[in-house]
């Protein structure tokens, strides 16, 4: 079994600030725009170093999206960045006009997703963000698991040219990827190859499958861990190939069921190779204030969790 060492926990939205201000270095025309949330999203540094090229909007999150589709008419490739509430829901009409219909160049970037924002309860905790981003046509939709990956796909997106929505949290989480890593838009990447179950698993669930895999290996089970760092467009031949080789699925998010990345699995499971699948979601609920340790724990959304549902699937295959 490969063993992945946590080099200590970070939080990914530092990973986001810390491409960002690796990109302000290296592509000029990189402009960011903040709505009033500048170190919570860490593009304090970009601001220092590039203030001619970052655009503080204030609580004006609308007008954010529509300057930064404006942007890209004059070849700039503006990062937006507030929590995915409000990068979402509260926009969801400008992004789906002004950036995907119109196929601008806007990197929608989300920090303080899921249930992991903590304290400020469910007004603030979207769990809907992966499934209103992913029916919106060209939108590239991307989850990554730690500092090192965050930091990895906020660089990369920048040499794509569409619209892209970049999602990350709040709370530190295990560092366990390369640094200076290179990022492949839309590759699943296997971090744990097995025969009985298949997991897979985005964003702060990543480290937690990989955590349920040993405790699995006790109880006989071998289970393959894939990383689904990008949702859309989804890696439809990684799924398939390995529940071929399995016989079972589980996915594993910090998201409702329905319109997650398990929907998106179960899509791909039906048309091309139907088997049992189980969920480690929120079950069509929304949040409440607590933190996130303890939110992870009542919502199902942990190693335990996932050790629960892969028994349920191995079992379902019986």
């Amino acid at each position: 079994m490969t063993t992945y060492e946590n080099t200590g926990n970070k939080d990914t939205r530092s990973g986001f600030g810390a491409g960002l201000t690796e990109l302000g270095k290296t592509n000029e025309n990189v402009v960011a725009l903040c709505a009033d949330l500048t170190g919570s999203l860490k593009m304090d540094e970009f601001q220092a170093n590039h203030p001619e090229r970052f655009f503080q909007v204030g609580i004006a999150e609308a007008n954010m999206i529509g300057m930064a589709a404006g942007m890209t008419i004059g070849g700039k490739i503006p990062f937006t960045g507030t929590f995915a509430n409000f990068s979402t829901g509260r926009v969801y009409d400008q992004i789906r006009q002004s950036v995907a219909y119109s196929g601008k160049n806007v990197k929608i970037c989300a920090s303080h997703a899921g249930v992991t924002l903590g304290e400020d309860g469910a007004t603030h905790q979207i769990l809907e963000d992966i499934g209103l981003m992913k029916m919106l046509p060209g939108m590239v939709v991307i989850n990554p698991c730690d500092y090192n990956k965050t930091k990895a796909a906020t660089i990369a997106i920048a040499e794509y040219n569409g619209p892209v929505y970049l999602r990350f949290g709040r709370p530190s989480v295990a560092n366990f990827t390369p640094a200076n890593q290179q990022f492949e838009i839309g590759k699943a990447l296997h971090l744990q190859e097995g025969t009985d179950v298949s997991i897979f698993a985005t964003g702060h669930l990543v480290w937690e499958a990989l955590e349920a895999c040993k405790v699995l290996a006790e109880k006989g089970i071998s289970a393959e861990i894939i990383n689904i760092h990008t949702i859309k467009p989804l890696d439809e031949e990684a799924i398939v190939a390995s529940v071929k080789k399995t016989g079972c699925a589980v996915s594993a998010e910090e998201h409702n069921y329905l319109g997650g990345l398990g929907e998106s699995i179960a899509r791909t499971l039906a048309m091309h190779h139907p088997a049992p699948q189980e969920f480690v979601a929120t079950m069509d609920t929304f949040g409440e204030s607590g933190t996130p340790a303890e939110l992870m724990e009542k919502y199902g959304l942990n190693a335990n969790a996932i050790v629960e549902k892969a028994v349920k699937a191995v079992a379902r295959k019986k």
